[in-house]
């Protein structure tokens, strides 16, 4: 049994529009999944620098960032990036290029964990739903390649308002979906912007919204988790 995450952390603003880092790091505690995927984890202009200290993320919780070795000061691509407990062994890490109008991109790492392997493939979509469109087509190719060695999950800010439509579908041709909950925004949540979806090799045995007084403070999204289970 494993546990996933997925998280935008908006740059570490909360909603009363400060940056607190360290509020970051509670709900990722909160949390306690074995992988989480976090959404603009870093400055979006400029030298794009991590929104999360190195230095306090390893201070104050048993996780460490995947490295992906494209700007020193960055905690990721594109914001996104993937966060493991620190005893959990990364075989592989990658950047993908894909389609985009503005800045995007997504991320994927292997692990293995327990004796068993997984990839993770975590993404921040574009607004634009034709693009979103291809940029879900192109993730899907390469996550069906990986699938072909080991179980996939893939997470993170689909910016996709629609129940069943746009993106969605090209997703669940290949995935399975979990229903996760809204997400957006964390005040009221009114849109199920964060998804989480995975190999059918996977099974979902519990999915929810984490939802606690510091996650809603913390970001505009609240996070998503799903407990999985391989083989």
């Amino acid at each position: 049994m494993l546990k996933v995450a997925s998280y935008n952390i908006h740059k570490a603003v909360g909603t009363d529009r400060r940056r607190n880092p360290g509020r970051i790091i509670d709900v990722l505690n909160e949390i306690d999944a074995d992988v989480m995927a976090l959404q603009e984890a870093d400055r979006r202009f400029g030298a794009r620098a991590a929104t999360i200290p190195e230095k306090l993320l390893e201070m104050h919780s048993d996780y460490r960032a995947i490295p992906l070795d494209v700007q020193s000061d960055s905690m990721g691509w594109h914001g996104n990036t993937i966060l493991v407990r620190k005893s959990v062994e990364v075989l592989e890490h990658d950047i993908m290029h894909i389609p985009c109008l503005e800045p995007r991109g997504a991320i994927m790492a292997r692990f293995a964990i327990d004796g068993q392997q997984l990839a993770v493939f975590g993404m921040h979509l574009d607004l634009s739903g034709l693009w979103r469109r291809r940029q879900a087509s192109a993730i899907v190719k390469m996550a069906q390649q990986k699938e072909l060695d080991v179980p996939v999950v893939l997470m993170g800010d689909l910016n996709e308002w629609s129940a069943a439509g746009g993106c969605l579908k090209d997703f669940s041709r290949a995935f399975q979906m979990v229903d996760c909950g809204k997400s957006f925004h964390s005040r009221g949540p009114i849109a199920t912007l964060d998804r989480i979806m995975h190999s059918n090799t996977i099974r979902s045995i519990a999915s929810g919204v984490h939802d606690s007084p510091t996650s809603r403070k913390a970001s505009d999204h609240l996070p998503i988790w799903a407990e999985i289970a391989l083989g």
